[in-house]
């Protein structure tokens, strides 16, 4: 049932009911039409009162229906909300919780609204790419004025109930219910009391679009406007549309706006920039979703967390638990390591409330809830332990043979490593069925994503709880197989390779990350690699020449760390840094290094364009990515490009390298590819299109 239909007295009542935030889906819209239709013809109905079932009024569309006919199939929400406008009987809308998007849409077109107070409210189209498309560019600013609605739908941000209902002039609600309890029963008693006043049609039904919408300021206003979503819109098409749409409703009649709202609509649905965010928007909801693992598994509960390693990656790992009030305890080997994570992490905290983003209640909260040991046995209560030490296979070892030793029974075991196997030190323990990967990002705190990584042993409700309470955390959590750099940093070092490869050719550091930061990345390789760290990719490189002996790098990176210039720390990378400052400053040495590089191997130098090289870096993470999806490392691109948009800087407009391949055409990714391999200087065998990509290319399809 996607919406109930009951009478109370003289008041029809229909309760949208299509979990698990009433969507707006066909099934339901028809519901809707049908109990209007109904209550219309009941000659003892006065009024009709639309609401929510559950924990929302409307969050608008159906997310299932996204892309599909049924998501424009009539009744469209165009027609629901001219049926409600033309209902003979007065409609009232009983909105709580949540109204965004459709919903809100929907309310508009109801001749009265009541409000439970805490409602969130929005039209978060333009986060998709979009702008409201039923109206809400019209009525809104007849509602609320145009200034506060144009705020609202360039910004796509929630608004509370009382917020809203206190802007001078403002016909969004006619009322604020005293409760949210008391919601349901002032609904009934407003709608009986229009029902009357209307009862012998002489009185008509007031309309949000009937209400006049002017800006005193008119044309300079809108221009003024335009000039700084411009400039805070860059690569995005929807803000600006929205201005459009927005100035449409104070210049033209109420249809004639309808209608150039409808247009950019169309309009921005066939935008790559659209298309990019629509992907993120549901590939983000399906990380969660893991084939084999029913969304009912039961979980572990976790009220204790133990973290090992007080530095900068354990104290990140703390703050985040800390921050959603779970009691951390940090275990280290020494008392001056375990004084220096602790003041680091006050550190963190002290400049949020200087910059007044934690009050310090909040601060002293969860600084309360952080203990610190040097013993193992303190850790024997904890409920998940996380381990933050040194990448290195045998340090891992006497971790986990110690934590197998007094970790309580059912405690979830978790390694941060970074590309280590996770097999391997789940068979240090007793317990490999307790052993999973949570890979963080630096810095912990900050980085939206976590890579959990599933072992062979893992049992099925530690990754339901992994995965739950990274939710808690506010991670971005994206399952991954083992394998070597598990998806992010196995791609990434395929990336890497080819940044080497292009510097051995002509191109200088600058050059390269600029070209990929024109592109959109938030960063190019060299200067991320500054900011990690040139001496961690050093050590995979070491151990890659004993493993993969035939693995061809350019050996610039190498020549680079034999010169100690591992980056940022040291205030000389691939750049120069001038002490307590970022700013890259291109470094004479680190050229004529290269040169003199080029020169050993014999390379004459030549022009890259920056096509080549944003084709070149970001199809070697597509072909990596292809393979890790060959090898089940991944279940689904969008995982990949999850990983990519909320770790690695990938520009979200793009929607990540195998939607960004996609909208290409994979076709002509693997054209490119095939000239890549005649290169005589890069990796011919790499450029080999993985199976998947291959034959995706071939049936003309695409990754999603």
């Amino acid at each position: 049932m996607t919406a109930e239909y009951k009478v109370h007295a003289s008041v029809a009542v229909i309760t949208l009911n299509n979990p698990p935030v009433n969507g707006l889906g066909l099934s339901t819209r028809r519901a809707i039409l049908e109990g209007l239709n109904q209550a219309n013809a009941d000659a003892a109905v006065q009024a009709i009162v639309i609401t929510g079932a559950g924990k929302a009024f409307s969050g608008g569309a159906d997310i299932k229906e996204f892309g599909k006919e049924a998501a424009l199939q009539e009744p469209n929400l165009h027609t629901v909300i001219a049926q409600v406008e033309q209902s003979a009987k007065p409609v009232v809308a009983a909105i709580h919780s949540v109204c965004m998007g459709g919903g809100l849409e929907l309310a508009l077109g109801c001749h009265y609204r009541i409000a439970a107070p805490g409602t969130t409210v929005a039209l978060p189209e333009v986060k998709l790419g979009l702008l409201p498309g039923a109206g809400g560019t019209q009525r809104l600013p007849r509602a609320i004025g145009v200034e506060p609605a144009l705020n609202m739908i360039v910004s796509g941000e929630a608004v509370k109930s009382e917020l809203l209902a206190q802007i001078p002039g403002q016909k969004l609600f006619d009322k604020l219910s005293a409760s949210a309890e008391s919601l349901a029963q002032e609904a009934l008693t407003l709608a009986q009391t229009v029902g009357e006043r209307h009862a012998d049609g002489n009185e008509a039904l007031p309309l949000v679009r009937d209400l006049k919408c002017k800006h005193p300021k008119g044309d300079a206003y809108f221009g003024f406007v335009r000039n700084m979503v411009k400039g805070m819109s860059k690569n995005y098409p929807a803000p600006l549309k929205c201005v459009d749409a927005v100035e449409a409703a104070t210049k033209r009649k109420f249809q004639d706006g309808l209608n150039v709202e409808r247009e950019l609509f169309i309009n921005l649905m066939w935008t790559p920039e659209s298309r990019a965010l629509r992907h993120l928007f549901m590939a983000e909801r399906a990380t969660t979703k893991i084939a084999d693992i029913p969304s009912d598994t039961p979980t572990r509960a976790i009220h204790k967390v133990g973290v090992i390693g007080a530095g900068t990656m354990g104290g990140g790992i703390s703050m985040n638990f800390l921050n959603a009030g779970i009691p951390v305890t940090i275990l280290e080997t020494k008392q001056e390591a375990l004084d220096r994570g602790v003041a680091t992490i006050r550190k963190n905290y002290e400049a949020q409330v200087k910059k007044g983003k934690l009050k310090e209640d909040k601060y002293a909260q969860r600084m309360a809830l952080l203990s610190t040991t040097l013993s193992y046995d303190d850790l024997k209560d904890c409920d998940l332990i996380i381990e933050a030490v040194f990448e290195e296979l045998g340090v891992k070892e006497a971790v986990f043979k110690q934590l197998d030793a007094v970790a309580k029974p059912g405690a979830i075991l978790a390694s941060n490593t970074s590309t280590l196997d996770v097999d391997k030190i789940a068979a240090f323990t007793q317990r490999p069925q307790d052993v999973v990967g949570m890979h963080f990002f630096s810095p912990a705190n900050v980085m939206k994503l976590l890579e959990v990584v599933r072992g062979k042993a893992t049992a099925k409700d530690v990754m339901a709880t992994v995965m739950q309470i990274a939710k808690k955390i506010k991670k971005t959590a994206v399952v991954s197989g083992v394998c070597d750099g598990f998806i992010g940093n196995r791609m990434i070092e395929q990336y890497s390779r080819q940044a080497g490869f292009l510097l051995d050719e002509g191109a200088s550091p600058e050059q390269v990350d600029k070209a990929v930061e024109r592109f959109g990345f938030a960063m190019g390789p060299f200067r991320m690699g500054d900011l990690a760290g040139n001496d961690i990719g050093w050590a995979i490189r070491k151990r890659r020449a004993v493993e993969k002996p035939g693995m061809k790098y350019s050996a610039s990176a190498d020549r680079l760390c034999e010169l100690g210039r591992f980056g940022q720390k040291t205030g000389k990378g691939w750049y120069d840094y001038a002490p307590g400052k970022r700013d890259a400053i291109p470094s004479q040495e680190v050229l004529d290094m290269i040169d003199a590089h080029r020169k050993a191997m014999g390379i004459t130098p030549r022009q890259i364009s920056d096509e080549e090289i944003v084709q070149r870096l970001v199809f070697s993470l597509v072909n990596e990515g292809a393979q890790i999806l060959e090898d089940g490392i991944a279940s689904k691109s969008g995982d990949i490009d999850m990983v990519y948009l909320t770790g690695y800087g990938f520009p979200i407009y793009r929607g990540g390298p195998m939607h960004y391949a996609s909208e290409l055409g994979l076709i002509n990714v693997v054209q490119a590819m095939n000239r890549f391999a005649q290169n005589p200087h890069d990796d011919a065998q790499f450029w080999k299109p993985a199976p998947l990509l291959a034959r995706l290319a071939a049936e003309g399809k695409s990754f999603a």
